[in-house]
């Protein structure tokens, strides 16, 4: 069984993690892919990290 390294709570289905898109939370600077953490979805503790496929604008600033 796997559990959450900060409150001990048990990660046993998708209901019990987050994944979030960092950049839009974050700020980072618009990319062509989508960079992604896990968190627990309990106490919001970082779990792991990740690329996810490109984005349908290829990143591309909107114009204004």
């Amino acid at each position: 069984m796997v559990h959450c390294p900060e409150c001990e709570s048990t990660l046993s289905s998708i209901d019990d993690v987050a994944f979030v898109e960092t950049e839009s939370r974050l700020g980072f600077v618009r990319a062509s892919k989508r960079f992604y953490v896990t968190e627990c979805a309990h106490c919001g503790y970082t779990i792991g990290s990740g690329v996810a496929g490109a984005k349908g604008n290829g990143g591309a600033a909107g114009a204004h």
